[in-house]
Formats: C-alpha cells, structure tokens, sequence
C-alpha cells in the first residue's frame, strides 16, 4: 500500500484511513471518494463527490445542468468543478489501478 500512497501523493491526493481498517478516504482540493481496502493494499474507490454532513454529495445531471447530490440536499456545479471532480476520479483510479513499482 505504501506504494500506492506515494502515487496519490505524487498527485496531490491524500489518503488515511478510517477506524476498522476496511476503508480509506482519498481527497483532493474539496473532493472525496472512500476507498476499500483489501490484503493491505487500496482495491477500489466508490463515488468521488464533495463531502457533506450526510455523505458524499454525488454529481448528477438535472434538465441538462450539473448537481451535486447527496440525502436530503443538492447544490449546482460549476463547469470548473466537473472538470476538477473528473480530473480527481481519473488520477485516483489512475493510482490504484497501477501496479507496485518496482524497488
């Protein structure tokens, strides 16, 4: 796993992981995305978005506009922030998709 933090770091990205150990939260600039974490390394990241008090707001689309959307709540995105959430979902599976490098 130690290689793959190095990755998301070279990226900007942090990543620490939660109480029980089967989860780590990966951020960068305002954007989240839990990831799993299975036999010691990072295997998967579920939806990026903006963290909220009630989870990860999600991006949706609503009558061809951007949204951020989590329970109860939903706040418009910008073109910028798309931009920025995709760009942060592409380097984080770009990070854990990679293998070990070599030593």
């Amino acid at each position: 796993m130690l290689d793959q933090l190095e990755r998301l770091a070279a990226l900007g990205i942090t990543a620490a992981p939660m109480p029980g150990g089967r989860l780590a939260v990966a951020a960068r600039d305002g954007f989240a995305a839990l990831v799993a974490i299975d036999n010691g390394r990072l295997t998967r990241a579920g939806a990026t978005g903006i963290p909220t008090s009630t989870g990860i707001a999600v991006l949706t689309w609503r009558e061809g506009k951007a949204w951020f959307v989590s329970k109860g709540s939903g706040q418009p995105a910008s073109e910028e922030q798309v931009a920025s959430l995709r760009a942060f979902a592409a380097d984080l599976e770009s990070a854990l998709d990679s293998g070990p490098t070599a030593t």
